[in-house]
Formats: C-alpha cells, structure tokens, sequence
C-alpha cells in the first residue's frame, strides 16, 4: 500500500499569476511572497514530484492593457513577456535561496540570463529533479501565459497543471465581489467554455481539452496548498474530462 503522504502526480506544471508575486503591494515582486511560494515549491520537490513553474507578468505589465490605450498589440505583448523573465529570475531566486536547483528557460533567446527552451533539455531537468521555470510565454504575441501552462504542460506529458489563484477554486461569479458565489467541486472543459468562467482563456482551455491534461484550480493564500494539491487533497476545484457538474 502507499504510503499516506505519497503524491498523486509525478510530473506537474504550477501556473503562477504575476499578481501573486506582488502580494498586497499589487505591483511589483514582494520578496516574502516570492521566499513563501519558495518555501511550498521545495516541499513539493521533496515529495519527489517533478515541477515545471510557469509565470505570468501581470504584476509589471500586461499586453492587453497596453494594447487597449493605442499601443501596438505585439509589442505590448513582447513587453508582457519580458516581464515573466523579471518573475522567473526572482522565484528562481528564491528558490536557490532555499537549496532548490533550478533552471530558467525562454521562449525569446537572452543566454546572458536564462537557457533557451528546448524541450527535452527540460524534460531532463525535471528527471533530474530540477525545477523548470518557463518564462517569456511561447515566444509569441497574442498568446496568454495560461496557453504557455497548457502548451508546455503537453510537451514535457505534465499529468495535471496546478492553478494557483488569489482565490480557492472556480466559482459561478468572483467570490471577492459576490458573498453569494457559488463554488463548483468539478469542471469539464466544455463548462469552462460554455459558462465562460474566466478560469483559463479558451485557447488554453481546448489545449488542455485536447490533450486531456486535467486542471486543479486552488487558492495560494493558504500555506501548503500547493503541497495538498499534488498530495490529491480536495483543496479548489477539478477540472478535466466530461465530468457532471457539482458544487460545493
């Protein structure tokens, strides 16, 4: 029998917002945020699970902001993904603070500061029990960090992304705003596309769909979700396959 505290998963894709590494400050990077994402990160390894981190640049800068107040749409893009490359220096920062060994690849090729993505260099890391940081979105405009967690989620055969949010599952309207917002246990991809649900953009959700990687939206204000969300604990909502709908 396995152990209580075995895994549930192997191999796993943590998708971060970039407004998570900003804290309360809402902008910027807090270091203390960056050392406690660390901090789970490291119990995760531990378990011997193998992490790839994909990061969002939400917190310094957004494409689509940029974009809706006149300014080129690629270039605002290419702008938000150099902002992922300012998030994955100060996690892989954090993490090398804690003993992680870690390893930054993107997408836009800068060998000063990272390695370029190749796909089997990082599949190797990861069996060698490296974290994997993506940054830089796929290298291409118009393209959401979520589809960069789905894409890369299916080129390295991740068995689940984890979605780490300010809050702990998908709900039927924005819990922060609506006291009344329903949580739902369980998702299909077509319910996140039909409802429009805001989990994930649709390009990211029919990858996933297509690919049949499974979901597991979860809040990262709570201290050890990330290692209760690999452990398979009932910590957000799942969303995968063509389940029933249900709520909590």
């Amino acid at each position: 029998m396995a152990p209580m505290d075995a895994p549930k998963y192997k191999r796993v894709v943590l998708k971060l917002s970039g407004e998570a590494l900003a804290g309360t400050m809402g902008y910027g990077i807090d270091p203390e945020v960056a050392y406690s994402i660390a901090v789970q990160i490291k119990e995760v390894v531990q378990l011997g699970v193998e992490v790839a981190v994909v990061v969002g640049g939400g917190n310094i800068w957004r494409g689509v902001a940029g974009s809706t107040k006149g300014m080129d749409r690629a270039t605002a893009d290419y702008m938000g993904m150099l902002a992922t490359v300012i998030n994955s220096l100060a996690l892989q920062d954090a993490l090398a603070k804690h003993e992680v060994d870690t390893r930054v690849q993107t997408a836009i090729e800068m060998r000063e500061v990272a390695e370029p993505y190749i796909r089997r260099r990082a599949i190797r890391h990861l069996e060698k029990g490296r974290v994997v940081i993506f940054a830089a979105g796929t290298g291409n405009p118009y393209f959401s960090t979520d589809t960069t967690a789905a894409l890369r989620a299916a080129e390295i055969e991740a068995e689940v992304i984890l979605m780490a949010k300010r809050v702990d599952g998908v709900y039927d309207s924005d819990p922060l705003k609506n006291e009344n917002a329903i949580k739902f246990g369980q998702l299909s991809y077509i319910d996140l596309l039909n409802k429009g649900l805001g989990v994930m953009d649709s390009t990211a959700t029919s990858l996933c769909m297509d690919n049949r990687i499974p979901l597991l939206v979860f809040g990262l204000n709570e201290p050890g979700n990330i290692n209760r969300a690999v452990l398979g604990e009932n910590v957000g909502t799942y969303v995968g396959g063509d389940l029933n709908d249900t709520s909590v």
